[in-house]
């Protein structure tokens, strides 16, 4: 089969496409036919060698993280499947005609949805779902502050923070173009961070109360602006760091107002951690996605092999939403 795979080299890694021998499902496996796949931020921790601790630089490994397709084989001990369900989920090696998955991880794809759409859903669904509603306990009634709202998991943050029942949800966005799209998908404040100061927005249309629950994808330069507009018992969810790992934290105003700050990522979880967060998912937002409260967003649509240009678009940060690639 063809897939891109990572080739670590002098100069870093670099994605190359090459024919490989077809993975076989393993017990409480599914082999799919992959129909598309998405590009997300993890990847390039991927391309660099550090997604993966046990990761050896000679390792040639096939990039991607999620896929959709149809199920062509299926392992011992796998029940429910039959070969051409339609189906989504994480899986590494997503960036191939052929990939495996536990069965577990399986998410039924809605009628209504294209491969590309469904191919958007599994990373940033169960990202955000996980951070806003297991670590953030977001509640109906508070407010959402997202920084980085039009980045593929931006986005999902958006929708699922209004679908579940915040009154008042907030987005940061470097461009006018960006926040009018999120304005279209649910946000009720869109700030344009390059012009104006997000803290200072988000607590005039709080009446100084602050955020309940911060997503945050930027990391160490918003800390102590997060800090500083969040409400009392606040939680902050470090979903991503693509601004920085560091920064100073202020301890006496985090026990002033008695805050939380929570650090999320897959890279550490357990499979039955993820098969958890999955579930939660098809519980909760499947039947959304499947009638259209919930819309996935697709910004551009790549062919497989040119994963490279869909990488170096997605470290551009032009996008809306999400970044397909089509098999």
């Amino acid at each position: 089969m063809k897939a891109m795979v990572i080739v670590q080299t002098k100069e870093g890694g670099r994605l190359e496409w090459h024919d490989v021998p077809e993975p076989e499902p393993g017990p409480g496996e599914l082999l799919m036919r992959v129909k598309a796949t998405a590009v997300n931020n993890a990847d390039l921790y991927q391309l660099r060698g550090t997604y993966d601790p046990t990761q050896k630089p000679a390792d040639r490994i096939i990039a991607g993280l999620e896929a959709a397709g149809e199920v062509a084989g299926i392992g011992k001990d796998v029940s429910g499947f039959a070969k051409g369900d339609r189906i989504m989920g994480t899986s590494r090696g997503g960036y191939a005609e052929f990939t495996t998955l536990d069965h577990r991880l399986a998410i039924p794809v809605p009628a209504r949805l294209s491969w590309e759409e469904a191919a958007t859903i599994p990373v940033a669904y169960m990202t955000e779902h996980n951070a806003l509603i297991t670590n953030g306990r977001l509640q109906a009634g508070e407010t959402v502050l997202v920084n980085a709202a039009s980045s593929g998991v931006g986005v999902a943050a958006i929708q699922i923070a209004k679908f579940c029942g915040a009154k008042i949800v907030i987005g940061t966005a470097s461009t006018q173009k960006k926040l009018a799209a999120l304005t279209a998908l649910g946000m009720d404040l869109g700030i344009n961070y390059r012009t104006e100061n997000f803290a200072d927005a988000v607590l005039a249309a709080t009446n100084g109360t602050g955020a309940d629950v911060v997503i945050d994808h930027v990391g160490g330069p918003y800390l102590k602006e997060n800090l500083r507009c969040m409400a009392l018992k606040g939680r902050l969810v470090s979903v991503g760091r693509l601004g920085g790992t560091t920064a100073e934290l202020d301890l006496e105003l985090i026990a002033y107002k008695r805050l939380q700050l929570i650090g999320v990522t897959f890279r550490t979880r357990t499979m039955d951690e993820r098969i958890a967060i999955a579930q939660g998912v098809v519980a909760d937002l499947l039947p959304a996605l499947a009638d259209g409260r919930l819309r996935p967003v697709i910004d551009r649509i790549f062919p497989l092999h040119q994963a490279a240009e869909a990488q170096a678009y997605m470290e551009s940060n032009a996008q809306i939403g999400k970044i397909v690639l089509k098999v």
